[in-house]
């Protein structure tokens, strides 16, 4: 039940890479406002009953971006949610501009070093099953990062405090309408 403190608010995207925290402080943040919260990930994964490893072994990252970009519209379309998104959302164009347009973006900017400590050992994510999870991490942001930026609203970094810490700075952000951070 939405806080009604909060109603008003359009819904909160957070993205930003692979191990950035953002179902943990998107979780704390719905919290906070009252919201129900949802991850893209798993719910591209309810919906196919598939686990996102099988559908890129399957379909390839195409077909998962396909069924990640017709679950982010379904998402963006719904209000008074929390919703994180999957690393590599951004990198689909009708994505960014259903989240730019539809809600209130927060990066959670993540050093790569940050990264591979949270995802070293998570078989779960098919993109860094390589040789070299560092590198794949370093090119993923480098490609993705401008993308992140450019559809956010707000950029915090993951590196400053516990989630629930990070999630009452997000809140004080949006409420307060603070300048995007840089």
């Amino acid at each position: 039940m939405p806080s009604n403190e909060f109603e008003t608010l359009p819904n909160v995207y957070l993205v930003g890479p692979m191990g950035a925290g953002k179902t943990t402080v998107g979780r704390h943040l719905a919290e906070l406002l009252g919201r129900e919260f949802l991850d893209s990930d798993q719910e591209i994964e309810r919906k196919t009953g598939a686990t996102i490893p099988w559908i890129f072994e399957k379909e390839g990252e195409k077909g998962f971006r396909n069924r990640e970009t017709m679950v982010i519209d379904e998402l963006t379309a719904r209000s008074q949610l929390v919703v994180a998104t999957g690393g590599g959302a951004v990198t689909q164009l009708p994505n960014r501009e259903f989240l730019k347009q539809r809600g209130i973006v927060v990066y959670l900017y993540t050093p790569v070093e940050i990264q591979l400590q949270r995802t070293y050992r998570d078989k779960n994510r098919p993109l860094l099953q390589v040789e070299n999870p560092e590198q794949k991490l370093r090119d993923l942001l480098a490609v993705r990062d401008p993308l992140y930026r450019e559809i956010a609203d707000y950029i915090i970094e993951t590196n400053q405090g516990a989630a629930r810490d990070l999630a009452q700075k997000i809140l004080h952000m949006i409420v307060s309408q603070e300048t995007k951070l840089v």
